[in-house]
């Protein structure tokens, strides 16, 4: 008999071989009609599969999120079996569940189309009403290599081949007449997959992600829980796709990429106002947060990074460069190690911690081009970066500081934090398990303290240490992951940095790696997105336009823009022989937050006539009172703040 353990607490006893379904069929039949996986001692699993020995279990159904991975894995799977049906030929090769959907990459002679998807998602449904039987299959590694050698999936016999190692058992997963390799879990039939599935979109990939290697295609799709859930989400794809920062950018001329500089972006005057006003305002926060600001060099020797443990690491992603004096260089791919560089300059005490050392730090890494991004994944990017040397004993402290930090720049940007995770020691990692379970237990209270109950991301750590990752939501609901901190202990070891403490002796510090944007490139555009392009007052790059009616009101609107900008203001001249209304029509769709109308009469009485974006009331007010509430409108929110305690309000 084995011991299973349900979520509300209770224990019963069941015979050796009993499955989850089996028990959930001893519970009632309804239990076991809309359980669709397992989940055994934390793990999903199938229905079908027999439990091992005492166990805890959970029976998940279609409504439990955690299964949402399983329908998805699922549906890759009836497509792979559908478009085999359709193409026969065609060799299926690695199909997984990704974040909103899935995909396969298929081996095919002839290329697939966008008029493919209709039948594809036809032959799918075919298949989900079949109500195939899903079985799972253990093989031998020397069995299942013969078996896909034979069906001509020699993409599949590769795999085998090349990843399981000589002696082990593989799993195969059959539903009907189509099998595949697969670790599994999957449901317990093709009936049980929702039809709430769509086909995307068509990609190229290369076999096993070398470009090296063959050229396959790629089929994305996404699947959900139930038909609503899918519109939800393909409503959200459109709204999405009109906020796409790329598209935006480039009519608001904000910046361009282009093939001769990958991953690189052109920072057009507009889209530099924006970044000078983000980079500005943080520097403000990190400034009275008591940083210390410095700059490291973008060049450094192999030596340096063979040191510090990256060269091992990073290697591949990291831009070498050879002299003539045969010396090898790298552009740094991160700025930690030229911080420690900093920190032990001279002899440091306990009483000098903790040391809080920021920098705007340019870095560069290799990414694949067809894994580059418009500003999401760049090559070369600038972290809002800071590391804070401290004692053990501060640890909490100053991890609880820095939460509420993060939270109130987010906050000022219009992105409250969400959630905040917790990522956990991974498979291969650096330090002992003794070394891990203190190191999450500190930020596992450092979050507590700061009022916050972090979600646990199992073995998602930095391979050094723990790390809280902020995840913030956009005005479409989307998250994104914008800040985090990391516990380490390793690299001031690496690079001996020590300071004297308390006792006379010499001890290690303790280092925070800390960003609150991640990189400016990819915050702006999470920025521009969130926003759709309207940004609040205080990022708009142009903040007034000055359009004037006639010719007869020039010389007031250049004055009006001159003493709008004496006031702080980003105010721009309009004096083009156009008709108003062209002129605000086209500042509009630039998003520009006030249009300011001047005309014969506004430059006699010296007025304007102001329109906010969005609205087609118009607000006529002098020019001196204008000046003034725009310049307070315009400030930013630390500024702001500031003004009004000054004020006393």
């Amino acid at each position: 008999m084995i011991n299973v353990s349900f979520p509300d607490g209770s224990k019963r006893e069941y015979p050796d071989g009993s499955t989850p379904l089996s028990i959930a069929e001893s519970i009632s039949k309804s239990l076991a009609k809309r359980s669709i996986v397992a989940k055994v001692n934390g793990e999903l699993r199938d229905m079908k599969r027999p439990i091992e020995g005492d166990a805890s279990l959970a029976l998940l159904s279609e409504k439990d999120p955690e299964a949402l991975v399983v329908i998805r894995h699922d549906a890759a799977h009836v497509m792979a079996q559908a478009v085999q049906e359709l193409f026969p030929g065609t060799q299926v090769t690695i199909g997984p569940s990704v974040e909103d959907g899935f995909y396969y990459d298929f081996a095919r002679k002839e290329p697939f189309s966008t008029d493919d998807f209709a039948k594809i998602e036809a032959k799918m449904k075919e298949i989900v009403e079949k109500d195939y039987p899903i079985e799972r299959e253990v093989w031998t590694r020397e069995d299942a290599i013969a078996h896909f050698k034979k069906i001509g999936e020699t993409y599949k016999a590769e795999i085998i081949d090349d990843i399981i190692p000589v002696g082990e058992e593989v799993t195969v997963y059959r539903q009907g007449p189509w099998a595949d390799l697969c670790r599994g879990p999957h449901l317990p039939s093709t009936g049980k997959l929702p039809k709430a599935f769509k086909l995307m979109k068509l990609a190229g990939a290369y076999w096993r992600g070398d470009h090296r290697n063959e050229m396959l295609q790629r089929l994305y799709g996404t699947a959900w829980a139930n038909e609503a859930d899918l519109a939800a989400y393909l409503k959200r794809i459109e709204e999405a796709e009109k906020r796409d920062h790329r598209k935006v950018g480039r009519e608001l001329d904000l910046f361009h990429m282009q093939e001769e500089g990958k991953g690189m972006v052109f920072w057009h005057p507009r889209g530099l106002t924006l970044w000078r006003t983000v980079e500005s305002y943080v520097r403000r926060r990190l400034e009275k947060a008591d940083y210390i600001e410095v700059r490291t060099p973008q060049v450094l020797d192999r030596k340096f990074w063979e040191q510090s443990g990256h060269w091992e690491k990073y290697r591949d992603n990291m831009f070498v460069a050879e002299t003539a004096e045969d010396e090898v260089l790298s552009l740094k791919p991160m700025n930690c190690p030229g911080h420690v560089q900093i920190f032990k300059q001279g002899q440091k005490s306990y009483r000098d911690l903790p040391m809080r050392m920021a920098e705007f730090g340019a870095c560069h890494r290799y990414e694949p081009s067809g894994a580059l991004h418009g500003l999401m994944r760049v090559r070369a990017f600038t972290q809002d970066d800071a590391h804070i040397f401290c004692r053990e004993d501060q640890i909490e402290t100053e991890t609880a500081s820095f939460i509420a930090l993060a939270k109130s720049i987010h906050s000022d940007f219009g992105l409250d934090t969400d959630h905040i995770n917790l990522a956990t020691r991974p498979e291969v990692r650096a330090g002992s398990d003794e070394f891990w379970d203190k190191a999450e237990a500190q930020m596992l209270s450092a979050a507590r303290k700061a009022g916050v109950e972090p979600v646990i991301q199992p073995g998602d750590g930095a391979f050094y240490a723990p790390k809280l990752d902020f995840v913030i939501k956009d005005a479409i609901g989307r998250e994104w992951t914008c800040g985090t901190i990391q516990l380490d202990y390793v690299l001031p070891d690496r690079l001996d940095a020590e300071y004297v403490g308390e006792d006379g002796g010499k001890h290690r510090p303790v280092m925070l790696h800390r960003a609150i944007l991640g990189s400016l490139e990819r915050f702006i555009g999470v920025l521009i997105e969130h926003y759709a392009g309207a940004f609040p007052m205080w990022l708009a790059p142009v903040q007034v336009v000055v359009a004037t009616i006639s010719e007869a009101a020039t010389d007031y609107a250049k004055e009006a823009v001159e003493e709008l900008k004496a006031a702080g203001i980003r105010a721009e001249l309009d004096i083009r022989n156009e008709k108003i209304n062209y002129k605000i029509r086209e500042h509009s769709l630039q998003k520009i937050p006030v249009i300011a109308v001047v005309g014969a009469k506004e430059a006699e009485e010296r007025k304007l006539a102001l329109r906010r974006f969005g609205s087609q009331a118009q607000e006529v007010v002098t020019l001196a009172d204008a000046a003034k509430f725009l310049a307070e409108e315009g400030l930013p929110p630390d500024l702001k703040r500031a003004s009004a305690k000054q004020a006393g309000v």
